[in-house]
């Protein structure tokens, strides 16, 4: 596959995302490994998590666990993954989510993640989502102090707005990696973000780049120019989308979501799809 960086380091042009095997619906604990293993055999070396990926109380940093506990079952070389958690973001447990965007928190919730994912370091650390009761310069701030202290090797922020990136980027010391967003055909309000991206030279990871996990399987009947390209080319409308995605800017990384072998595969083969100016202008305008 081909590679595209975070930080110093090269990852697949395809990422994982690993909300679908922790939250509601989701699979048993031996497909979601599979599912991660075959991402892994695939070319995949960013998989995306959360703390807040789980659904009970009692169950906090779920997919976390079951990504570490993947890592280490796998019978190849998993020395090359990097592993992006957030922070920030929380499940009571009954279906609701809320935010915390405390510097002690956040410094707490990243020492739990830690642990959970092993190492020294956490590889990519990302604030979850904006605090509307904590200054985002607060929040950020802790994200640099851990990246100081070296609990996390990279430092990222999700959900933000171009404003918000500009001053992650000044408190980190230009130390900011990774800028994660929703964009999908459905979502192009972040390309404002994706631009900014572009020009500072930040990897921007799509989240929900297929439409989220109830929406990724008609994203071709809901917007057919992607169904006709891939007509075109005999590949999934899922798999033009992607590529739509990583044609934008060398710095797009999409973390599709999936909690299937046979899913996590069809989008890892996005990576090598090229599309034209053409077929670009009318997935554009679709």
């Amino acid at each position: 596959m081909q590679t595209r960086r975070i930080g110093d380091v090269q990852v697949g042009a395809i990422g994982l995302g690993g909300m679908p095997m922790s939250i509601e619906g989701r699979p048993d604990e031996g497909r979601s490994i599979r599912t991660i293993h075959a991402a892994l055999d695939a070319g995949i070396t960013l998989i995306d998590t959360a703390d807040a990926y789980h659904l009970y109380a009692d169950d906090i940093g779920h997919n976390e666990v079951l990504i570490a506990q993947a890592l280490a079952s796998y019978g190849g070389d998993a020395s090359g993954v990097l592993v992006a958690t957030k922070g920030g973001h929380l499940r009571p447990g009954d279906g609701s989510w809320y935010v915390n965007g405390s510097p002690d928190y956040i410094k707490q919730a990243c020492d739990a993640s830690l642990k959970r994912l092993g190492g020294e370091a956490i590889g990519l650390y990302q604030f979850h989502r904006p605090d509307p009761k904590v200054p985002y310069a607060d929040s950020v701030g802790a994200i640099r102090d851990l990246l100081d202290a070296g609990k996390i090797r990279f430092a990222g922020i999700s959900n933000a707005n171009p404003e918000q990136i500009r001053l992650a980027n000044e408190i980190l010391g230009g130390r900011l990696v990774s800028v994660q967003n929703q964009f999908s055909p459905a979502f192009r309000s972040s390309e404002p973000e994706l631009e900014l991206c572009a020009e500072m030279d930040i990897a921007f990871l799509p989240w929900s780049p297929l439409g989220g996990i109830a929406r990724a399987g008609d994203l071709g009947d809901r917007f057919t120019a992607f169904t006709d390209v891939a007509r075109d080319h005999g590949v999934s409308p899922q798999q033009v989308c992607l590529a739509w995605m990583l044609a934008k800017a060398p710095v797009v990384i999409p973390i599709p979501g999936s909690s299937r072998p046979e899913t996590i595969e069809d989008s890892a083969r996005a990576a090598d799809l090229q599309l034209s100016p053409e077929e670009l202008a009318r997935l554009d305008a679709a």
